[in-house]
C-alpha cells in the first residue's frame, strides 16, 4: 500500500475530512452580507461535500464543488441524492490551484480546510481574480491563536505547515492579496471532535489489526495529531475568514 492509498484508507467515509460543523458554515454564512439572486458559488477543496450541502440547503442555488479526488467526489454527488440536493450541486475533478473558471464570474467563494495547499496568502491571490467586484469568501485557515506556543506544537507545525500565521498575519496577508476583511470566527473544539477526530480515531481502531506497515505509520500520525490537539488546542485553531472583493 502507497502512503497515498493508505491516507486515504483511513480517511474514506468519515463524516468530514478536516475540522468544521454544519453549524460553523451557516454561521459563516450568516455574517457575511447579503449575495444577489442566484448566487455563483463554487466550494474549492470540497473534499467529501458535507459545507457544500450545508450551503446547498441554505441557499438553494447551484454550486460547483471542486476537488482532485474522485471518490470523494462521487461521495458527495451520493449524498446529494440522498438529501434530494442534486439538482444545486456539480462536481468537478480538478486542481483548486489551477481553475480554468472566467474571471469575476462568482459572488462567493467558499473553501473549509483546503487553502494550506497553496498557502493562505497565495491562496487568496490565485482566487481573487475569480470574484466578480464585491464578491464574498469564506475560508478556515489552520491558524495559531497565542503567542506563547508549546513546544510540542511549533515541533509538529513547523513540519506539517511552516507557514501558519496569527489572525492578524492573515488578516494582513488578505489585505496584500487585495481582499476586505469583514470578520473572523474561531471553530470550537466540538468542531474538531464532533464530527472528526471522533470518528478518525474509531476508523483507526478498527483497521489497526490489520494494516500493513505504511497504513500503521498513517494512523500513527492521526494519533499524534489528535493527541496534539488535546493537550494544546488553545495555541492553535481553525479561522473562519470572512472576506470581500472590493468594488
Amino acid at each position: 500500500m502507497t502512503t497515498d492509498e493508505a491516507f486515504f484508507t483511513l480517511y474514506s467515509d468519515l463524516p468530514r475530512l478536516g475540522p468544521g460543523s454544519d453549524a460553523c458554515t451557516r454561521e459563516a454564512l450568516g455574517r457575511l452580507p447579503s449575495l444577489p439572486p442566484a448566487p455563483r458559488v463554487v466550494d474549492l477543496g470540497c473534499g467529501n461535500g458535507r459545507q457544500t450541502l450545508a450551503l446547498a440547503e441554505a441557499l438553494r442555488t447551484h454550486i460547483l464543488a471542486v476537488d482532485l479526488h474522485p471518490p470523494f467526489l462521487q461521495q458527495l454527488e451520493q449524498d446529494a441524492r440522498a438529501r434530494g440536493l442534486q439538482a444545486f450541486i456539480q462536481t468537478r475533478c480538478q486542481d483548486m490551484g489551477a481553475l480554468d473558471l472566467p474571471h469575476q464570474s462568482v459572488d462567493l467563494l467558499w473553501s473549509e480546510g483546503a487553502i494550506y495547499h497553496l498557502g493562505f496568502g497565495p491562496g487568496l491571490t490565485r482566487w481573487r481574480p475569480l470574484l466578480a467586484p464585491g464578491g464574498l469568501a469564506a475560508i478556515t485557515e489552520c491558524t495559531w491563536l497565542t503567542d506563547t506556543r508549546p513546544a510540542e506544537a511549533v515541533e509538529f507545525w513547523t513540519e506539517g505547515y511552516p507557514t501558519m500565521g496569527t489572525i492578524e498575519e492573515n488578516r494582513a496577508a488578505a489585505l496584500a492579496a487585495g481582499m476586505e476583511v469583514l470578520g473572523t470566527f474561531t471553530l470550537p473544539p466540538s468542531a474538531w471532535w464532533d464530527d472528526y477526530y471522533t470518528p478518525l480515531l474509531e476508523r483507526a481502531r478498527r483497521l489497526a489489526p490489520t494494516a500493513d506497515e505504511t497504513l500503521r505509520q498513517v494512523i500513527a500520525g492521526a494519533h499524534r495529531e489528535t493527541d496534539l490537539y488535546r493537550h494544546h488546542g488553545h495555541a492553535y485553531g481553525y479561522v473562519f475568514y470572512l472576506l470581500r472583493r472590493p468594488t
